[in-house]
């Protein structure tokens, strides 16, 4: 009999949202999780399924039932011939990184966070850059739900298509994922050199710079010309890196969230902040090389509030333009470095942000520091409105303001999706408040 908790506050990783859900249950097996929705069923309660935490939104939380997948956690099977791997939902990718180093594999393309779950992953869209790359979830090959009545359903290219082009990008509301095949590719090295540049070069030279490197992306200082360009490519060379306690530690995280505190008095240190940070860590060429986890994966500083939105890719230069001519129109609005720019290939999952186009992800950020919140609202909206205007969809696993209307707009599929989800939950066990905006 699974056993369930009362009392325990859930709360993201960056502390931007918390709850506190009637019970809380770590299921170790499959029949734990069926047991759960049993006594959902019975009481009428809603179940949230949680993996990582790591979402800088809500769309985790609820005050029912909530199940925490992290004792499903084990690799089920490694088929070295097709070179895929099958486990549990709940492993945390930072485990199966490690996992797969064993059998000489890897995944083609990961976040840049790993301790966050294969489930989770998927469900909330995470990508990371490469035109001949899609998001994560493109690399799934296979998947079995668990359904609101007990059902469970095998899915994949072959059986129950439909709900399988659903369920790769979840949102955790059409069941409860229970295990995940993913495609991997041999184990591979990447050479990651990053350089200075200006917008209007890498603007002006994009398709270059997307044909020049395999996971090309590009960080912009806002109030600057400044950007930093990341080239990630294939090497045979042995690890090396130029990482460095001081200068990754003492200077560009303790010394940057005290600098960041103190432009909580005055906003006007920003734009300056922005361009000294640039100058101190970002100014010369530098070069690492490791494996590929190693290098796609990089820390995530302090706590944030941060947007991503996925645009059609040819948008990507005015809607930068715009971002930046705003800011420089309104000096009142601060904005923190870096505004991350990423590129993802069209794909066919029926929510997946790049659903039919190639796309650029454009992300902002405003830093937390020592927990206190910096007056965001204004970028925020500016970016919004740019993003609308250029016809983006927003990543579901980090905040927006887009309601059910907006979402018929963007997603040609999103009607169909709609239909696969009342179908396999026609009472909402798996809604929560964040996703009856998106449905209701």
């Amino acid at each position: 009999m699974v056993h369930g908790y009362k009392g325990v506050k859930f709360q993201n990783w960056a502390r931007t949202y918390g709850c506190c859900p009637e019970m809380y249950f770590q299921p170790t097996s499959v029949e734990e999780v069926k047991e759960v929705l049993a006594l959902a069923r019975q009481q009428n309660k809603r179940v949230k399924v949680v993996g990582g935490g790591h979402s800088p939104s809500d769309i985790a939380c609820t005050d029912g039932f909530m199940i925490h997948m992290g004792k499903m956690n084990r690799i089920l099977k490694v088929d070295t011939e097709k070179k895929q791997v099958t486990m549990e939902a709940g492993i945390l990718l930072a485990d199966l990184n490690h996992q797969l180093d064993k059998h000489g594999l890897a995944l083609s393309n990961l976040g840049a966070v790993s301790d966050v779950t294969a489930g989770g992953v998927i469900g909330s869209g995470t990508h990371n850059t490469g035109i001949k790359h899609g998001i994560l979830a493109t690399q799934v090959v296979a998947l079995t739900l668990l359904t609101a009545d007990g059902t469970i359903l095998e899915c994949s290219e072959s059986s129950n298509v439909e709900v399988f082009q659903a369920a790769r990008v979840h949102l955790g509301c059409l069941g409860v994922i229970l295990t995940v095949t993913l495609q991997c590719v041999p184990q591979f090295h990447l050479q990651e050199t990053t350089f200075p540049s200006t917008l209007k070069e890498v603007l002006d030279n994009l398709d270059s710079h997307l044909k020049k490197s395999e996971y090309f992306r590009f960080l912009w200082f806002p109030h600057s010309e400044n950007v930093s360009v990341i080239y990630q490519d294939h090497t045979n060379k042995p690890p090396s890196s130029s990482a460095n306690w001081f200068w990754d530690y003492a200077i560009g995280f303790y010394l940057l969230e005290f600098l960041l505190w103190i432009s909580t008095f005055l906003p006007g240190l920003v734009g300056w902040i922005n361009r000294f940070f640039f100058w101190l860590l970002f100014n010369g060429k530098k070069e690492n090389c490791n494996l590929s986890h190693k290098i796609f994966n990089y820390e995530c500083r302090f706590k944030q509030h941060v947007q991503d939105w996925a645009i059609p890719r040819e948008k990507t230069k005015v809607a930068l333009l715009e971002l930046k001519a705003t800011l420089e129109a309104n000096p009142k609005v601060v904005a923190h470095y870096p505004v991350e720019v990423r590129f993802t290939r069209a794909d066919d999952i029926l929510l997946s942000p790049c659903f039919q186009r190639d796309s650029c992800y454009m992300n902002i950020i405003m830093y937390r520091p020592y927990g206190k919140d910096v007056p965001r609202l204004d970028y925020w909206l500016a970016y919004e409105n740019i993003m609308k205007k250029v016809g983006g969809r927003p990543h579901w696993a980090k905040a927006h303001n887009c309601t059910r209307k907006d979402f018929e707009k963007m997603y040609p599929a999103f009607q169909r999706f709609c239909a696969i989800r009342e179908k396999l939950d026609p009472t909402g066990m798996f809604l929560n408040a964040y996703l009856e905006k998106v449905f209701y």
